[in-house]
């Protein structure tokens, strides 16, 4: 068995195109973002985030379509930006409700994340579900999400996403 999996490499010839924006809009909320490349060839998740009209989230979601994932430990994050915490999301299929979270830190300086897979946490609009944590063989779909309950800036500056032992 190979000792790590690509989930996604970003490039400078990459097409963004299958990376989503999911913002707080979707329940009246006015927090902004986007997704681009830099001129490194890195992903740029940026934008505002507001309270106001009841949203404080933003995301960026990847549709994959990851198999035998479960003989791997952790997914690694090589990742920089403004300081702030993010969530890392999961889903083993790409129609459930829920996802699995997993929360990380942020800093200005380069920074590999070692996210344990069997500690991501089934949650569903923000609140904890009384479900096991990830347990499967597939991933169709991560996120990267930000939504501190705070006013906030931000950007993180994404290199890439792998599975490892």
């Amino acid at each position: 068995m190979a000792q790590e999996q690509l989930i996604y490499d970003f490039n400078s010839s990459e097409n963004l195109e299958n990376w989503t924006i999911v913002n707080d809009g979707v329940m009246g909320g006015l927090s902004s973002s986007t997704m681009n490349l830099n001129e490194e060839g890195h992903g740029v998740f940026t934008g505002k985030i507001s309270l106001k009209n009841n949203g404080g989230f933003a995301s960026v979601r990847h549709f994959t379509n990851m198999s035998n994932v479960g003989s791997y430990k952790y997914i690694i994050l090589k990742v920089r930006g403004n300081p702030s915490t993010y969530q890392f999301r999961l889903k083993k299929e790409r129609g459930d409700y829920y996802s699995y979270v997993n929360s990380f830190e942020v800093t200005p300086t380069w920074k590999t994340v070692k996210l344990e897979i069997s500690a991501f946490y089934p949650t569903y609009r923000g609140r904890s579900l009384d479900l096991p944590n990830f347990n499967a063989e597939s991933i169709e779909e991560v996120t990267f999400l930000i939504g501190n309950k705070a006013v906030e800036e931000f950007k993180l500056e994404i290199d890439k996403i792998f599975l490892s032992n």
